[in-house]
C-alpha cells in the first residue's frame, strides 16, 4: 500500500489523481511552477513543492527537481499524469533507481513503445496488423523519395519519438516531398530532440480508435472496449467518444483480441492505449501505443463505470487485476474546452477568468482545474476542461452535450474557448449520424 504518491503533472489530470488517491486513504504531493502558484491542485493536495519557474524544461519537465521533491516529502511513488514525463523511459528508470515507484510501465516497456519504428517491428513480430511502410528510418531526402515510389503515394512521414501531431507530414505526391520532409525533420528536432522519421502509407478517410488496455505484474492483460477520436484538427484531438458509431460488434472482438495482443507481446504492467487507424472497409492497423493513462480515459469510465486511475494504482501496488473484457453499457462524449480562438485558426487564448459557470444535471462530468479568478497561463497546453456527456444512446449523449455546453461560461480579459466550436459540432448533421472520418474538420466551417 501506498502511503503517499507525488503527482508529477499539473491542471485537470493532477486534481483527477488527487480525488482517487483521497478515496483510497493515500496522500498526495503537488509540485508546481512558479506559474501555478494559485492552481488548484497546489491547495487540494496534502502538501505541495514549488519545483521551478513557469517554462516546462525548468519545472514539470525538470527530473533532478521532481525527484528531489519526492525525498524530501517521503513519498514513495510518483503518478506522471499525461504529458510531460508520462511517457520518459529515463524519468521511470530514475523512479526505479531511488526506490521509488513509477506508476506506469517500465522503462523497456516505454522504449519498447515509444520509439514508433520499434513498436511497429514489436507489433510484426507478435502478429497485429500494421500500416504498409518501409523499415526503419528515412537516411536521406533522396531515400524518402524512393521509398514513397515502393510504398505508392501518398504516405505519411512522422517522428519515430513523436507524438500529438509534431513531425507529422502527408506527401501527395514527389514535388512535395522535399519540402515536407525537410519541415518534418526540422519540427521532430525541435519537439523531441530527436528529428528521425519514417514513412508509412497515407490510409484515406481513415478513422482514428483506440482500445483502452490494462495489464498486471502477472501477465493478465484485458481490455476495456474502444474510444473514437476521429474529430480532431491537425492531428490534434477535440473531440472523443465510446463506443465508436463506426463500431461493430465483430470489430470490437477483432481489435480488443489485436489490442491485448500488442499489449501482451511486451508483457506491459499498467493502463495504456493500443491506437488504430481504421478504414473505410475496417480494416485495421496498429499506429502506436501510448504506455500512460490518456486525456479521454473520462469516456471509458463513464461507459463501464470504472475508475481507471484507481486500478492504475492497483496495479502499481501488485495487485492483480480481474482480466475482464469490457463492452460499453452507455454512451458518452468528450468535449475538450481549450483555451483556444476557434474563429481565429484556434490560436491559444490566455487570459484572466471573470466569469465561470460550470453546467451540471444528469449525464454531465467536468473535470477542470479553473475557477473564477484563475489566470490561464501560456506556458503549457490550452486545455483548461474536459466535458463529458452519458446517456443511454449516441443521440441522448449528444442532446445532452449540447444543454450542457449552452450553460458553460468562461469569460474574462482576452480569453476565447472552444465552446461555441463543440456548440456548432453538436448540431452538424453529419456528425448527428456518425458519418464522419479524420478529415472531418478540413471540410468543418465556423458560423
Amino acid at each position: 500500500m501506498f502511503k503517499k504518491i507525488l503527482i508529477a503533472n499539473r491542471g485537470e489530470i493532477a486534481l483527477r489523481v488527487i480525488r482517487t488517491c483521497r478515496e483510497m486513504g493515500i496522500k498526495t504531493v503537488a509540485v508546481y511552477s512558479t506559474a501555478d502558484k494559485e492552481s488548484l491542485h497546489v491547495r487540494f493536495a496534502d502538501e505541495a513543492v514549488c519545483i521551478g519557474k513557469a517554462p516546462s524544461v525548468d519545472s514539470y519537465l525538470n527530473i533532478a527537481h521532481i525527484m528531489a521533491a519526492a525525498e524530501i516529502t517521503n513519498s514513495d511513488a510518483i503518478h506522471p499524469g499525461y504529458g510531460f514525463l508520462a511517457e520518459n523511459a529515463k524519468f521511470a528508470q530514475i523512479c526505479n533507481d531511488h526506490g521509488v515507484k513509477f506508476i506506469g510501465p517500465t522503462a523497456e516497456m516505454i522504449n519498447m513503445m515509444g520509439d514508433k519504428v520499434t513498436a511497429k517491428d514489436t507489433m510484426i513480430k507478435a502478429g497485429v496488423p500494421v500500416v504498409p511502410g518501409v523499415e526503419g528510418l528515412l537516411q536521406s531526402l533522396e531515400h524518402a523519395k524512393a521509398s514513397a515510389k515502393i510504398v505508392g503515394y501518398p504516405v505519411i512521414l512522422k517522428a519515430t519519438a513523436g507524438g500529438g501531431g509534431k513531425g507529422m507530414r502527408v506527401v501527395w505526391k514527389e514535388e512535395e516531398m522535399e519540402k515536407n520532409y525537410t519541415t518534418a525533420k526540422m519540427e521532430a528536432a525541435a519537439s523531441f530532440k530527436n528529428d528521425g522519421i519514417y514513412m508509412e502509407k497515407f490510409v484515406e478517410e481513415p478513422h482514428h480508435i483506440e482500445i483502452q488496455v490494462a495489464g498486471d505484474q502477472f501477465g493478465t492483460v484485458c481490455h476495456m472496449s474502444e474510444r473514437d477520436c476521429s474529430i480532431q484538427r491537425r492531428h490534434q484531438k477535440l473531440v472523443e467518444e465510446s463506443p465508436s458509431p463506426f463500431m461493430t460488434p465483430e470489430l470490437r472482438e477483432a481489435m480488443g483480441a489485436a489490442a491485448i495482443k500488442a499489449a501482451a507481446s511486451i508483457n506491459y504492467e499498467g493502463v495504456g492505449t493500443i491506437e488504430f487507424l481504421v478504414d473505410k472497409h475496417r480494416n485495421f492497423y496498429f499506429m502506436e501505443m501510448n504506455t500512460r493513462i490518456q486525456v479521454e480515459h473520462c469516456v471509458t469510465e463513464e461507459v463501464i463505470n470504472f475508475d481507471l486511475i484507481k486500478e492504475q494504482i492497483k496495479i502499481a501496488m501488485g495487485e492483480k487485476i480481474s482480466g475482464k473484457n469490457y463492452v460499453p453499457v452507455m454512451h458518452a462524449i468528450e468535449c475538450r474546452i481549450n483555451a483556444e480562438d476557434p474563429y481565429n485558426d484556434f490560436r491559444p487564448s490566455p487570459g484572466t477568468i471573470k466569469t465561470l459557470n460550470t453546467p451540471g444535471g444528469h449525464g454531465v462530468r467536468v473535470d477542470s482545474h479553473v475557477y473564477s479568478g484563475y489566470a490561464i497561463p501560456p506556458y503549457y497546453d490550452s486545455m483548461i476542461a474536459k466535458l463529458i456527456a452519458v446517456a443511454r444512446t449516441r443521440e441522448e449523449a449528444i442532446d445532452t452535450m449540447y444543454r450542457a455546453l449552452s450553460e458553460y461560461v468562461i469569460e474574462g480579459d482576452g480569453v476565447k474557448t472552444t465552446i461555441p466550436f463543440h456548440l456548432q459540432l453538436m448540431q452538424d448533421e453529419q456528425f448527428r449520424k456518425g458519418e464522419f472520418t479524420t478529415k472531418f474538420m478540413e471540410s468543418f466551417k465556423m458560423k
